[in-house]
């Protein structure tokens, strides 16, 4: 097992979190509506981005389980390294909720109640996720290099075109659970988002893992 991949994917996670709680305590503590918004989205994506050339070749940046299931359906990476990075990011988004707590003053311990249920949540979490895995899956394929920017932007752009601000991310989800701000989700509403995330991950392998499968030239292209 490789100990600095599981560091990394650690200390990604962490900063994810954290700054997911506390630009949304810092934006929404002052004058909300559009810019409180704008102000959460840039700082997730931008923190996503840093965090992707920071360790990406370390752990290769997952941060979220939903993703390392999309790699290990792949064959990309083991079963049990998989369980071990899943691990390591529930716990440290946990963590990044409570430095975000820290941060601003809040109770450490907290359990939301703040409900996001409704069908249309759930087909949110599903059209999030689906476009994550895709995103990476294809600038990974045709533009590697530019793969912490354009998963840094959709992130961004997720957060606003989706019903429910685009968790997409099981760990990100549970971790939420601890923080009874607005930020938080309801323990009884994160099952649907869990389940719509993973199918959301489940779908886009296999819809992207035939997208971009190189098909050799028929004879009829070779003439």
């Amino acid at each position: 097992m490789n100990s600095r991949a599981l560091a990394a994917e650690a200390f990604g996670t962490f900063m994810l979190v954290a700054s997911v709680l506390g630009a949304a305590f810092y934006s929404f503590g002052a004058p909300a509506g559009a810019a409180g918004i704008l102000g959460v989205a840039l700082s997730i994506g931008c923190t996503v981005m840093v965090m992707a050339y920071a360790v990406g070749q370390i752990s290769g940046a997952h941060f979220n389980p939903a993703v390392t299931l999309a790699f290990t359906l792949r064959r990309e990476m083991s079963w049990p390294l998989a369980a071990a990075y899943v691990s390591v990011q529930v716990v440290a988004a946990v963590v990044g909720v409570w430095l975000a707590h820290a941060m601003f003053g809040e109770a450490i311990w907290q359990v939301s109640t703040k409900l996001r249920d409704g069908v249309g949540q759930g087909i949110a979490e599903f059209v999030a996720t689906f476009g994550l895995v895709g995103a990476i899956l294809g600038s990974l394929k045709f533009r590697p290099e530019a793969t912490p920017w354009i998963v840094g932007l959709y992130i961004t752009a997720a957060y606003w075109f989706t019903a429910s601000t685009s968790f997409a991310n099981p760990a990100v989800t549970l971790a939420r659970m601890l923080s009874n701000t607005f930020a938080g989700i309801a323990p009884a509403c994160a099952p649907q988002f869990i389940a719509a995330q993973l199918l959301g991950a489940v779908a886009s392998t296999l819809a992207f893992g035939w997208l971009l499968t190189e098909r050799a030239p028929t004879a009829q292209g070779r003439s």
